[in-house]
């Protein structure tokens, strides 16, 4: 049965509908997460520092390509709902054409910074080579990286939510067989491991954007268009939540590492990285189904539906809130498993883990309906209130938590700075969705 942007949507038929996009991104967190496996037990734990080290700066530059993505395919995905077919292509094939022109400028920008911006992050003298290395690689493949996250949107707003996870699935395959090849037979280390993600990222990259560029079935086509500076700016406004939630992300994600090598040196710098590739496979599953019901959002909201807009709205906040009290148990039984598998052959590092996730996967509960909260806004087209969200959940409260939080827990306080960061933003997500519901007619 197929299902469109128009329809009315059940709890069956929007869980099938976003299926595909939380499978995906599972399976691109669970790939992501191979290259810190297969390094930590295969390289060594001062490498595998190396790579969290550096990770946040990758993230930033990938943020770019999620803002371009999102924005874009929420203004697509309005314009369908206009009934302006023709024009939404038009916008689609522009958000494309930037995406790689930024992409390809900001993967030069990127090597040519790469050992400067290490030593700032506090490199040191046995973490500055692979940090150097590892993120030069990753930095070369940034266009593809960005491509990937762009597109995934656009193929949910083409109503082919199944080809974005085929199209994962192969990246995915493909990393996780070059990391078992280049690492473990060729012994290249954190340089097969960049090497693997970045060949995976063109293969997720590429395919969709094949599928755009031959005659299809979709809703989109790539169309002959000129690059015009005000949808380019509003599709970039409107994606700013995601683009701000990737660059403060990271950023806290380096004061976390500066904060942490004072707490509890090296040993706390691999611990986060465990915590941040496991909440990067739950936390998924939220940003999953945020970027598969946008584009409804967008189309209903565009085609002036409220009552599916109230509709989807109630259905989702039951699903953020259901599914985030399953994953804190979860968490809290896998706790012991997981750390073991990344760093069982540190008895400290392995016990540091293990109660570094089981207080900080508390924040899971609460932490689906932040994202989705944001999410809602962009498909709303309205970037302000989804980047304020996005800024303060992401920057401002984490940034508060973690340097004020140690102060008078120790390192504890670095640990519960997620949970404390997450219940104010969820304070501040209720109150945005109250105060807009008369503009917006979703309650």
């Amino acid at each position: 049965m197929t299902i469109q942007l128009s329809d009315h949507f059940d709890y069956k038929r929007l869980l099938r509908f976003v299926f595909p996009s939380i499978i995906m991104m599972v399976f691109t967190s669970i790939y992501g997460v191979v290259d810190g496996l297969f390094v930590s037990n295969f390289v060594g734990k001062t490498a595998f520092a190396a790579i969290n080290l550096v990770m946040p700066v990758d993230m930033i530059f990938g943020g770019v390509g999620f803002m371009l993505g999102t924005g874009g395919s929420a203004l697509v995905a309005k314009t369908l709902g206009e009934q302006k077919t023709e024009r939404a292509n038009q916008y689609f094939t522009m958000m494309v054409s930037i995406t790689i022109i930024v992409g390809t400028i900001l993967s030069i920008v990127g090597i040519v910074i790469m050992r400067p911006v290490s030593i700032w992050l506090g490199a040191d003298e046995a973490m500055l080579p692979n940090c150097v290395l590892y993120g030069r690689i990753m930095m070369g493949f940034s266009m593809s990286f960005m491509l990937q996250n762009a597109l995934q949107g656009f193929l949910i707003t083409a109503e082919k939510p199944n080809l974005g996870l085929a199209s994962n699935v192969a990246a995915g395959l493909t990393n996780m067989v070059l990391d078992a090849l280049f690492i473990v037979v060729f012994k290249w280390g954190v340089a097969g491991a960049a090497i693997a993600t970045g060949l995976s990222q063109c293969v997720g990259g590429i395919i969709p954007l094949i599928y755009f560029l031959r005659p299809n079935a979709s809703r989109l086509r790539l169309a002959k268009t000129k690059l015009e500076a005000r949808p380019i700016i509003k599709a970039c406004t409107n994606g700013a939540s995601e683009m701000v939630s990737s660059v403060t992300s990271s950023v806290v994600g380096m004061l976390y590492n500066f904060q942490l090598l004072k707490y509890a040196g090296e040993n706390g710098v691999a611990s986060y990285g465990v915590l941040m590739y496991i909440q990067f496979i739950f936390v998924a599953v939220f940003i999953g189904y945020s970027m598969g019901s946008a584009p409804i959002v967008s189309y209903h909201y565009g085609a002036k539906n409220h009552m599916e807009l109230k509709n989807l709205l109630c259905k989702s906040v039951v699903l953020m809130v259901s599914i985030g009290g399953g994953m804190v148990l979860a968490a809290q039984i896998l706790a012991v498993p997981l750390s073991r598998l990344f760093v069982g052959y540190d008895g400290t590092l392995y016990e540091m883990t293990v109660h570094a996730l089981r207080i900080s996967t508390l924040s899971f509960l609460i932490v689906g309906f932040n994202i989705f909260a944001s999410s809602f806004f962009t498909a709303l087209n309205n970037g302000g209130v989804s980047a304020a969200i996005s800024f303060l959940r992401t920057f401002i409260f984490k940034l508060a938590a973690v340097l004020l939080l140690p102060l008078l827990l120790g390192l504890d306080g670095i640990w519960w700075a997620e949970v404390s960061a997450e219940i104010f933003a969820f304070t501040l997500s209720v109150i945005f969705l109250l105060v807009n519901r008369k503009k917006y007619h979703y309650m």
